[in-house]
Parts: C-alpha cells; structure tokens; sequence
C-alpha cells in the first residue's frame, strides 16, 4: 500500500459527519472475518462454495447475504440436488441460526484496527465531524466486536447493526440514515459514507451522501496486508484496479487504498462542495 498523505487541517466547511462500514473498513485487513464463517456454514450443509462466491454479496445484512448465495445458480443447482427441492425461507434461518455461533465465535480474532485507523478518527474529531458506523453484522456479532475495538482505539459516535431496522439493511439507505438521526446531522448531503463494499457504497448514494470506496484494505480485494505486500507490483495494481472499477461502479465519487487515506479524500470533498 502507498504511505498515507499526513494530515493536515480542513479549511473551512460544511461537512457534519463520516459514517464508516467495519469490517474490511475500520477493521479486520481484508474483511475476511465474515467470509471464511459463510464457507464453512455451507460446508457443514453439504454445500460447497469458494471464498470468492462467499464475498460476492459482502456489505449485506448476514441473512441477506445467505438468501442472496442461495440465489446464486451454481449454489442453488447444489442444494437442489442435495435436497430435492429449491431453498425456502426456513432453509435460510437454519443457514444462518448455523453461521451465527460460528461468527460470533470468531469475530474477535479479526477485530484489530486497519493501520491508520485510529488517527483518521483523531483527525476528524479534530475537524469537528462526527463519526456514525454501520454493519452487515448483527448486533449479537457487534456486541462481541465493539468492546474489542473499542480497547484498542476504534469508538465511533453511533453504531447501527445490520438486523436492528425493520425497513432492512444495504443497499437500502435505512443504516445510514439513522445514523443521521442519531448524530443529530441537519443534512445528508454534509456527510461521507466510508465503505469497502458495493453495497455499502449503494446504500451511501441511496441516502444522498457523498461516498468513499476502500480498494486494498477491504472485501474487494480480500487479502490481509501482509498477503497484500508480498504479491508483485504490478499484481497488486491489477487487484486495486479492478476493485477500483467495482466501487466507482457502484456510485463511489472518490476511491482510496484504505481509511489511513482517507484525509485526503475529506479534503477533496470539502473542495467539490465548495465549488458546487
């Protein structure tokens, strides 16, 4: 990854808020917490999937992203011919009554912050803004996750879990905008959604923010850092452009390697909005 620009102080502004994802956001390099857990939920159904197939809908809520691998055709043919008929709605609670232990078990070995991560928060509260947060996890898993972060730095201002809204979760805008409601933030249009996933950045445009998609240290690209450095020059370029592609894709109006980046990034958004 390229050295982060050192930060420096925002001019003057009308930002409010900077609402982060986690995983693969403001922690756990790579997201792989969550992926290995829904590989080995199917396994343990006679189900096979790959790591890739298993990130394909990362930035879902957990029973979303189990209901939207089991839409996937070579998935679906599997559980067809294992079963005898099409996956249903019970099938997907078993699934993820099955995941949700083995997550909850393992998300504490995946809770250390992203290099950078905890001087980026500095410098933002350092600028006034407030730091809102949301996930694909559900609150059992957050509540595992939260105090471990929060030991070691990583304390947003609010945190909304991807099972706790009745009108769903990602790409929807519902996560993101009740963090507006919490900080208290008198328009949508003043706040950046930080995300390493395509959903997540979806759910930022739905909720009319200006958004940040996270190349090299996110689900995109899904290697931990030290997996990430020793691949060839060119290979990893290859890998944060592509990941590059997916996010601006999904509506992404700046993309940067990972949240030690993400001064800039602000400093960039304060300038489009002043020229707006």
């Amino acid at each position: 990854m390229n050295a982060p620009t050192t930060p420096t102080a925002l001019p003057a502004h009308q930002l409010q808020a900077v609402i982060f994802d986690w995983a693969g956001t403001l922690v756990d390099f790579g997201s792989l917490a969550p992926t290995q857990i829904f590989v080995e939920a199917f396994a343990s159904f006679g189900i096979q999937i790959s790591l890739a197939q298993a990130r394909g809908p990362m930035g879902l809520s957990k029973r979303d992203h189990i209901r939207t691998l089991l839409e996937e055709p070579a998935i679906h043919a599997q559980w067809v011919e294992r079963f005898g008929a099409a996956p249903g709605s019970k099938d997907i609670g078993a699934l993820y009554e099955r995941f949700m232990p083995m997550q909850i078990d393992k998300v504490g070995e995946y809770s250390q912050p992203i290099p950078g991560a905890i001087d980026t928060l500095a410098w933002l509260r350092a600028q006034g803004l407030k730091i809102g947060s949301c996930s694909g996890y559900p609150r059992q898993v957050l509540d595992v996750l939260l105090p471990l972060a929060a030991k070691a730095g990583i304390v947003p201002d609010h945190v909304v879990a991807g099972d706790e809204l009745p009108a769903g979760g990602r790409p929807g805008p519902y996560m993101a905008l009740a963090n507006v409601l919490a900080l208290k933030v008198g328009d949508v249009r003043a706040c950046i959604k930080v995300d390493d996933t395509t959903p997540g950045i979806e759910e930022g445009r739905n909720a009319g923010m200006w958004c940040v998609g996270l190349t090299l240290s996110g689900n995109e690209v899904g290697l931990t850092e030290e997996a990430l450095n020793k691949l060839p020059a060119a290979e990893r370029e290859a890998l944060r452009a592509g990941a590059e592609q997916r996010l601006r894709a999904a509506g992404a109006h700046i993309v940067i390697d990972s949240v030690a980046d993400l001064p800039r990034a602000v400093h960039e958004i304060a300038r489009l909005q002043r020229e707006a």
